[in-house]
């Protein structure tokens, strides 16, 4: 065992020096968040004081992980060129959260005293009841996408280091539990303002190399003219069109509703901090997504008759990049890479564990124990950081499904169940707990049964499943009395509803 430890250390010394930088970096981040955290809400929401810029880096980088790198760029090798829609959706749904959203709930949560989703849901709309369901379904969802993220990890560090999977999923799950217990939201958002740029980088150099190495721009053409290579250019060729549609919609209907991407919002500074982060956020997305997206289809060209080493007719799109670092790049660029990926994972992964473990103790055991001081929250919230860490880890040992699936299907969750509790409870003065928990008991019924209903092939669950959780919503909250305090009918007000 020690031998073939040092044997890897040797050959793949870069990664292992870059590795270790980042390391000394996430360090650093935990011990300066750690200094300027003084309460609950400076862990959970930065103080609610910082900047447009490194929140709008922020916002981009925890939404992009391995999934993006990995799962996203490797599925357009089987979807094709419609895939390539997810760059004009990815910048509509981000304008609607920053334009939409963000002032709103920045200022209602603000007023509220609100430091997580849950707890946002139970103060607008007077139940602790619709605020611990939604917890739950918050741990839930969560869970889906770390599992996804730990995934593309042992997937990646597998292929190009000969690490073995579960040695992978350990290294990481340590490094993200402790910088994530010690420094908060803070350091989170501080690694991730620089994981934005390292993408940045990191996004060019994949798609020029895989480019090159694919012929250049035109190779295109040349990929229509393999076998099977036509239908890659065709609408409902590669993956039929509900499928991607509905994909598309529930991987980034979490830029409003997903918890992890709206603790951005609660943290901005002001209104010009919000304009900043829309700009920033916006753009970074426009480009590095135009950049990823397409490696897929280059690969295809670069290996037609499927990934080497793989069974004929056999393709998972989860090993595409991890293949081309091995097979196309030269070390140092695919050192960097493989960095650079395992570093987007761990700028996912930590928000998602803060997001777990302060729902998990905020909502849930803050509501069966409110009397607890400040020092006791934070200290049990870290221990969930750790708790929720180990549960992913061991979970993804053996991941259920696929990277794009694993991911979909949380975003779907959050779809059915948030939309109508948090652009609705923002916009709209009625609604009430019963009128929640029915829109939540809808959405996830359907998503979960769609498969049951005759022709349900043709439409994607998430659409039936966010239209008839919305229904519910409004249907209940006009046949009820509304929850609105009078904090929220003022805030209502002065937003001009």
């Amino acid at each position: 065992m020690m031998e073939a430890l040092l044997a890897n250390l040797r050959e793949f010394w870069m990664v292992h020096a870059l590795l270790t930088l980042y390391t000394a970096m996430l360090v650093h981040h935990a011990w300066s968040g750690n200094r300027q955290t003084e309460g609950l809400t400076d862990f959970y929401v930065g103080g609610r004081g910082m900047s447009g810029l490194v929140l709008g880096l922020s916002f981009f980088a925890t939404y992009s992980s391995t999934n993006s790198f990995v799962g996203f760029s490797g599925q357009a090798y089987t979807w094709g060129l419609p895939w390539m829609l997810f760059v004009p959706t990815a910048v509509v749904f981000c304008v609607f959260a920053w334009t939409v959203v963000a002032p709103r709930l920045r200022s209602f949560t603000e007023a509220l005293d609100s430091l997580t989703v849950p707890d946002f849901i139970g103060f607008r709309f007077q139940s602790d009841t619709a605020r611990v369901f939604a917890a739950l379904i918050v741990i839930v969802a969560s869970l889906f996408y770390m599992v996804a993220v730990f995934k593309g990890i042992g997937n990646l560090l597998e292929v190009f280091m000969d690490l073995p999977y579960r040695l992978s999923i350990g290294i990481v799950f340590v490094i993200v539990m402790l910088y994530t217990m010690v420094g908060g939201f803070i350091s989170v958002v501080k690694t991730d303002a620089v994981q934005g740029g390292v993408m940045f980088v990191a996004a060019v150099l994949m798609f020029t190399g895989t480019v090159d190495a694919a012929g250049g721009l035109g190779a295109l053409a040349e990929v229509r003219e393999q076998p099977g290579g036509e239908k890659l250019f065709q609408m409902g060729g590669g993956v039929a069109v509900p499928v991607l549609l509905g994909t598309l919609f529930a991987g980034l209907v979490k830029f409003a509703v997903e918890p992890r991407q709206l603790s951005r919002f609660y943290a901005l500074r002001d209104e010009g901090a919000t304009r900043t982060g829309l700009w920033v956020s916006t753009g970074t997305f426009l480009v590095v997504y135009s950049l990823l997206i397409p490696i897929g289809i280059y690969a295809r060209r670069l290996f037609p008759d499927g990934l080497p080493g793989a069974a004929p007719g056999a393709v998972d799109t989860d090993l595409v990049v991890p293949t081309l670092l091995t097979e196309v790049f030269g070390t140092g660029t695919a050192s960097f890479l493989l960095v650079a990926m395992v570093a987007a994972a761990m700028s996912s992964l930590d928000s998602v564990l803060l997001v777990t473990a302060s729902t998990t103790d905020r909502d849930l055991v803050g509501v069966l124990r409110p009397d607890r001081d400040e020092a006791g929250a934070m200290s049990s919230t870290r221990l969930w950081v750790a708790v929720f860490a180990a549960i992913t880890a061991v979970l993804a040992l053996e991941p259920p499904g696929g990277i794009v699936t694993l991911t979909a299907f949380s975003g779907a969750l959050y779809g059915a169940c948030f939309v109508p509790a948090i652009l609705l409870g923002l916009h709209w003065q009625g609604g009430n707990g019963t009128s929640v928990i029915a829109s939540f008991v809808a959405g996830i019924t359907v998503l979960l049964g769609w498969e049951l209903v005759p022709g349900s092939e043709i439409v994607h669950e998430v659409f039936p499943a966010v239209a008839l959780s919305t229904l519910t919503f409004v249907g209940i909250a006009h046949l009820t009395e509304d929850a609105a305090d009078d904090r929220v009918k003022a805030l209502l007000a002065a937003a001009g509803d």
